[in-house]
């Protein structure tokens, strides 16, 4: 796969991501893809990978902006940095209370691709950052 190839495949990623699009998000994962989710466990499987996007549908609405991809030459390996603009709507397992609170959090992942297709993602932001704005946000509205 080339370079160009690649950031395109990732690019759709980030696009169906945005317009909520799960089936043409999950597609363009392999059947065996592995997600590495951020301080947390590694799941295998596309169908694992939809478990989890239900889930987090049901908690989170966001978007991602100011997305920047890069790529090795080979088109093997690629990374995007990004903005999450969100809304925590529901509470999560061992996480603040959900109510409606909104954040902003820079955001980054690694990817390979294998065969046309994103083999592996691993995604990172800062735990600690997105507490402190939703648990500040639940404050200033008086909500705790």
């Amino acid at each position: 796969m080339t370079r160009s190839h690649t950031e395109a495949l990732i690019f759709n990623y980030y696009q169906a991501f945005n317009q909520g699009d799960m089936n043409a998000f999950l597609a363009l994962l392999s059947d065996d893809v592995i997600h590495d989710i951020n301080q947390g466990e590694r799941e295998t499987g596309r169908e694992a990978f939809a478990r989890f996007m239900a889930r987090m549908n049901h908690h989170y609405r966001e978007t991602l902006k100011d997305i920047v991809i890069l790529s090795s030459p080979d088109g093997e390996r690629a990374a995007a940095e990004f903005v999450v603009h969100g809304e925590y709507l529901a509470t999560d397992d061992g996480l603040p209370a959900a109510k409606g609170q909104r954040y902003v959090l820079p955001a980054g992942a690694f990817f390979e691709i294998r065969n046309g297709k994103i083999a592996r993602v691993s995604n990172y932001y800062n735990l600690d950052d997105w507490i402190r704005q939703v648990t500040a946000a639940a404050l200033a509205d008086g909500v705790v």
